[in-house]
């Protein structure tokens, strides 16, 4: 069994042990148990609070290196051709304080029928799709400072 207790960052030269695939819920656990692609069980101890992410590379306490990926899950994807109705629903959508994968002019969510049909309704043409769900990490994820 591998022990993640340390992230090693967005780059690594290391030669990598196992790869585990995450969805977006469990990528946002600090304390999990998994089973790698190869079948080895794996078991992650890092702090709260901060979200892994897709191609993250982590330590075990044995010193092998664990890649993180992100599993293939159900979203809604919405798109438009104008900037302003997809400013619209952008707004519309953090409000309700949801987790919003942005791109240009198209926009991913958990699926859901209320904020689909209010997608929808707002203008945007919505459809079901299978992606790696990468939603922004907020204004504060890196942390906040006052100046």
């Amino acid at each position: 069994m591998l022990e993640v207790t340390e992230r090693i960052g967005m780059h690594c030269h290391e030669k990598i042990d196992a790869v585990v695939v995450l969805t977006h819920e469990q990528r946002e656990r600090g304390r999990l148990k998994l089973t790698s692609k190869t079948g080895e069980e794996v078991r992650v101890f890092l702090e709260r609070g901060k979200a892994l992410h897709v191609g993250e590379y982590l330590k075990t306490e044995c010193g092998k290196v664990v890649q993180v990926e992100g599993a293939l899950e159900a979203v809604a994807h919405a798109s438009c051709e104008d900037w302003h109705t997809f400013a619209r629903a952008c707004y519309h959508l953090g409000n309700r304080h949801t987790k919003i994968e942005v791109g240009e002019r198209w926009l991913r969510i958990k699926p859901d029928h209320v904020l689909e049909d209010m997608l929808h309704q707002i203008g945007l043409i919505v459809t079901h799709e299978t992606s790696v769900f990468k939603p922004e990490s907020g204004a504060y994820a890196h942390g906040h400072h006052h100046h």
